[in-house]
């Protein structure tokens, strides 16, 4: 069945295909919808799939990964498919419309996308108040990051204000400084940047609220080291691994089609291996001490597995979601292959 409306979807634009699935979504609140979407993608629960990270149970690692739910429409219709845990954004302090469109490409060849939203949101003030009206229990994560022109010197502050704001209405916060469609962002991947955005959130992080912080997949060893070490000076909860990469090595997607696209982040397969060897490399660095949380590349739940031996202790998907539809949650909590 999803075969077929994956089919139609991808006949329109990807943005508009995403908005219109979104929206009929947000119908789905009432009881009978929600039992609907139970009967068909609950289930497969077990009490080995459980987790406890960062002072938080979560009843199953699966968890879907910022982006799709950008300003928190869906946090009360997107439980009934067996997420384990849900993470909205990326929210900046001010509204922003993001980068003109089209800004959202398909690779179906790759099982990809490539995306240059530029964070497009409705702003911290009006997702907080729609947070404050949710009913879902559902652990909830809220991806924070700096507007457009906020130079990075003032990045700290755009954080502060969206923790300050969101920080009572979620369980835990993701800073974003790895996206490659903001100008500049990436830079505040360097020690002394994070240092300073991180101590500033833990300064008002008054009721120990997780942090994690989300990384690209395009770093080297070197800086990943650097990571290790601002994870462990701040004493933040841990790190997701990783973001979209720039790369466009490997990519089965024509070269002039790539190039006719333009700049933005590749998500799906294109990173998964790449995804793999940092999170192996921060889970060995860090003796296993640090939470990581895997992401890019899940499209079943060998996919899954492979982030767990890595030493993922949680798991996101969005990519895999699209290509695979929404039963891909309940495969892999399914599967045979150990999440333990």
């Amino acid at each position: 069945m999803y075969t077929l409306i994956r089919s139609l979807l991808f006949l329109m634009d990807a943005e508009t295909a995403h908005e219109i699935v979104t929206r009929f979504a947000r119908l789905c609140t009432s009881p009978f919808a929600q039992r609907l979407l139970r009967a068909q993608y609950g289930g497969g629960e077990n009490a080995t799939l459980e987790r406890r990270v960062a002072g938080l149970r979560f009843p199953n690692p699966i968890g879907l990964a910022a982006g799709f739910d950008k300003n928190g429409y869906l946090v009360d219709v997107l439980p009934a498919l067996g997420f384990g845990f849900l993470e909205i954004g990326t929210v900046t302090p001010r509204p922003q419309r993001g980068n003109p469109k089209p800004r959202l490409f398909r690779l179906p060849k790759d099982k990809a996308f490539i995306n240059r939203f530029g964070f497009n949101n409705e702003g911290v003030e009006a997702v907080a108040a729609r947070l404050a009206r949710r009913k879902s229990s559902i652990i909830l994560g809220a991806n924070i990051g700096k507007n457009k022109d906020t130079p990075n010197e003032k990045a700290a502050d755009d954080y502060a204000k969206c923790f300050q704001r969101l920080h009572r209405y979620v369980d835990y916060i993701t800073v974003n400084v790895s996206s490659p469609n903001t100008p500049n962002l990436r830079e505040l991947q360097s020690r002394n940047a994070l240092v300073a955005i991180l101590s500033r959130l833990q300064q008002i992080n008054a009721d120990k609220k997780p942090i994690f912080l989300k990384i690209a997949p395009d770093l080297n060893f070197a800086q990943l080291d650097d990571i290790i070490a601002v994870v462990n000076e701040t004493g933040i909860s841990g790190v997701i691994a990783t973001n979209t990469t720039i790369s466009r090595d490997g990519l089965q997607t024509s070269k002039n089609q790539i190039a006719k696209i333009g700049e933005g982040g590749i998500s799906g397969k294109p990173v998964a291996e790449k995804t793999n060897q940092i999170i192996r490399y921060l889970y060995e660095g860090s003796h296993g001490e640090i939470p990581i949380i895997g992401a890019g590349g899940i499209f079943s739940a060998e996919d899954a597995a492979e982030k767990i031996r890595a030493g993922a202790s949680l798991l996101q998907v969005y990519t895999g979601l699209i290509y695979e539809g929404p039963g891909l949650i309940k495969r892999i909590k399914e599967g045979r292959v150990k999440l333990a």
